[in-house]
């Protein structure tokens, strides 16, 4: 009670902006290129990157792809096309990773979404699909396909709203999505725990509902050209993470190595000296273990100053969305596609 009284205020907000939007006397845009949105209504952890890259593996199959992302703690300001050279701390490290995965797609940072995709249908590489990472907050933009995502370990409905809980719109929002993805649901989901969560979402018989799970790959060295691939075959790992929940990861390596230590850093964290200092000095006392992190946090790595002895160490682990089952898949697809 004291919980729902003190977010009141915000609660409050939300419900008159949301209301402004719904009545049509907040602006609204809409284009003739597809826009495909893929969002949330909750802080990081819900795997908006890697399924932003499963819909440009979707669409490049047929479409000329752009992405639009905010590019958050990005020190450039207004439209910027992202090239596979720059640095997390110009353009963000999401939307690097994204260009640097996937170097022959259009990826800009911009936060005001409008004025980004007027800007990307301005290129004289005008895209056909404009895919906005973490657009569903943004009202003012009217997409041609939703996907809302909600994390299987943080059911909307049984969260509260920032800064008690991790909700930074009301849940009821989900509304508004045609497609809606329960994410990192384990391997064991069965029809049971499905339709169970599908009544915990509140998800509607005509919106669509799809089950997904994270498929990690093999490790894969931050700095190509002096990794050594002996590293993965070790029985022992030093994970360091700057991501919103890193307790998916940490849990799948349980099963993979030995002995894990695990150093937990704030989202979208910046490695200072002393970060790395401190990674080396484990590296030091513990010669044979992997140095482990996320692609995420990867992009940050690569331009920070770290010791050449250490760089033939440090390997991140890319992960990929996959579903339950072929015919959520197949579904998901066709969701996708039919623009």
């Amino acid at each position: 009670m004291i919980s729902k009284v003190l977010l009141f205020p915000y609660y409050l907000t939300l419900k008159i902006r949301n209301k402004l939007y719904d009545s049509g006397r907040k602006a609204t845009y809409s284009f003739d290129t597809p826009v495909i949105c893929i969002g949330n209504v909750t802080v990081g952890g819900t795997g908006k990157t890697p399924m932003t890259e499963y819909a440009v593996r979707v669409y490049s199959e047929k479409y000329k792809v752009a992405v639009l992302s905010m590019g958050y703690k990005r020190r450039s300001k207004g439209f910027v096309v992202v090239g596979v050279d720059d640095t997390a701390d110009q353009v963000g490290d999401e939307p690097l990773q994204i260009k640097r995965k996937f170097p022959n797609i259009t990826v800009a940072v911009d936060r005001n979404r409008k004025r980004g995709i007027d800007n990307l249908l301005s290129l004289a590489d005008r895209p056909e699909v404009i895919i906005l990472d973490d657009g569903f907050q943004r009202r003012e933009i009217l997409p041609r396909k939703t996907v809302f995502l909600v994390d299987y370990n943080r059911p909307i409905f049984k969260d509260e709203l920032l800064p008690i809980g991790r909700l930074r719109d009301l849940p009821d929002q989900i509304r508004r999505a045609r497609a809606v993805v329960i994410t990192k649901c384990p391997e064991y989901t069965d029809e049971w725990e499905c339709e169970k969560l599908r009544k915990l979402t509140r998800v509607k018989p005509d919106q669509e509902l799809f089950f997904s799970k994270v498929k990690y790959c093999q490790p894969k060295p931050i700095f190509e050209e002096v990794g050594d691939p002996r590293y993965i075959y070790s029985k022992s790992v030093y994970l360091f993470t700057g991501v919103a929940n890193p307790r998916p990861l940490e849990e799948w390596l349980c099963g993979q190595y030995d002995t894990i230590s695990h150093e937990k850093f704030k989202d979208h964290h910046k490695y200072t000296k002393s970060d790395i200092h401190k990674i080396k000095t484990y590296a030091d006392k513990n010669p044979l273990s992997i140095l482990l992190t996320t692609e995420k946090d990867a992009q940050r790595l690569r331009s920070a100053d770290i010791p050449e002895a250490l760089k033939v160490r440090l390997f991140y682990l890319p992960i990929e969305i996959d579903f339950l089952t072929d015919d959520d898949k197949t579904r998901f697809n066709s969701y996708l596609l039919d623009i």
